[in-house]
């Protein structure tokens, strides 16, 4: 067996070694990408509020009292 099966075979416990560390840089990964993810959206939804916001205010300008 060569070194470099060996380092790969863990010893034994192989089986229980790559799926713990497929699992922990899945996490790493889907930590990393939630944060981006949850700002992108929560940003699309300021800018169709702005716009909404925007759009009621020149439908309804707001009126200016007469002065007497």
């Amino acid at each position: 067996m060569s070194a470099l099966q060996h380092f790969f075979a863990m010893g034994g416990y192989a089986a229980y070694v790559w799926p713990a560390y497929a699992l922990f840089f899945a996490v790493l990964i889907a930590d990393t990408l939630a944060p981006r993810l949850r700002r992108r959206r929560v940003l699309a939804e300021l800018r169709a509020r702005l716009a909404r916001q925007s759009a009621r205010q020149e439908r309804n300008p707001p009126s200016t009292p007469a002065s007497p």
